[in-house]
């Protein structure tokens, strides 16, 4: 009796384990409709600091929602605004120095113009002494005019032509001194312009030291704490965009080649069985992810698994905000046949 009663416990058991092992497998798929394993995941976006420096303040914690262009970290700006003041300096200085320049610039054109008027006098004053000496040679030539005359007149032409071409030389070096005078303002024109340069740069660090959010989201972790100090580019914050949101999982070679860009998928998460969410493909890779180490047969090239992607409709998503969770495990349904009706159990169902 007892080998009786043992037997019919252990097929009691058998039928039981069978039936739970039956349950436990997913409903058989409808022609047409295929399946993978995935998890939901979003686009994550560093919150970075451009330049090294140390944290101020973080207005944020981990898991708050966050609108584009919302103010997240402040960065310590005490040295750049140093900097700032050096550079405003500097370009007064500049400017006072294009001032000067412009000044050296109007007195060296009236020293050129007061040069120009005496090498003309001094011209008038050869060309008389050069007639004097004329006449006075013929005189002499007739023992009309005495050679101490002629002698007087010659030593004065030579001279007022010396005196001429002086004031020749003065008035080049003049012209020299507008031309250096002109180079000293460019040269204090070129000094603003760097300064004013500086100062664009030193703003625009300043700016950046100011970390916004690029677009709505949520704040997935804390990288850095107020008071560290970050080198340029490193990470103060990481958030995730709620708006682009997808499934990734993967489909065999004879499923992946059957659908496209746009195809439609319907995601059912574990943690929320009752809802079908819908989503598209947006991305099929080009490049198998799971490979046997020599594919030689059509078999093997069967076994090729390929990574899809499946986005959720953004405007889906901004309705339930609230309600999207990223690193859910769950399974993505294809119709790779588009000829094929999705079944009652994949129609859509959306949280309220």
């Amino acid at each position: 009796m007892r080998i009786i009663l043992r037997a019919a416990v252990v097929v009691v058991l058998a039928i039981g384990g069978y039936v739970a092992w039956r349950s436990a497998q997913p409903p058989a798929l409808p022609s047409g409709i295929a399946r993978g394993n995935g998890r939901v995941e979003a686009v994550g976006i560093d919150i970075a600091a451009r330049t090294p420096g140390r944290i101020r303040d973080i207005l944020v914690n981990e898991g708050e929602f966050i609108t584009a262009g919302q103010v997240l970290v402040r960065m310590d700006t005490a040295v750049l605004e140093a900097q700032m003041r050096e550079a405003a300096a500097q370009l007064r200085r500049a400017v006072i120095g294009i001032e000067t320049a412009t000044s050296l610039v109007t007195q060296r054109e009236a020293e050129r113009a007061a040069a120009q008027a005496v090498t003309a006098q001094r011209a008038a004053q050869l060309e008389a002494a050069r007639r004097r000496l004329a006449r006075t040679d013929e005189l002499a030539s007739r023992g009309n005019a005495s050679q101490q005359v002629l002698d007087d007149d010659r030593a004065s032409f030579e001279g007022t032509r010396a005196a001429h071409s002086a004031s020749i030389a003065q008035q080049a070096a003049a012209e020299a001194a507008i031309t250096a005078a002109r180079s000293s303002v460019v040269g204090a024109e070129a000094a603003a312009e760097a300064a004013r340069a500086t100062i664009q740069r030193i703003q625009a660090d300043i700016d950046d030291s100011t970390l916004t959010a690029p677009r709505a989201g949520r704040v997935q972790y804390r990288v850095a704490q107020p008071g560290e100090v970050v080198a340029g580019g490193g990470r103060v914050l990481n958030m995730v965009d709620l708006t682009d949101v997808y499934m990734t999982f993967f489909l065999s070679t004879a499923d992946a080649g059957r659908i496209a860009l746009g195809t439609e998928v319907r995601l059912v998460l574990d943690a929320a069985p009752q809802y079908v969410i819908p989503a598209r493909v947006s991305l099929v890779s080009d490049v198998a992810q799971f490979t046997p180490r020599q594919v030689e047969t059509s078999e093997e090239r069967l076994r090729l698994m390929f990574r899809v992607r499946a986005r959720i409709d953004p405007g889906l998503l901004r309705d339930h905000v609230d309600q999207v969770k990223t690193g859910l495990p769950g399974v993505a349904y294809v119709r790779v046949d588009q000829r094929a009706a999705w079944p009652a159990q994949f129609q859509v169902r959306l949280p309220q």
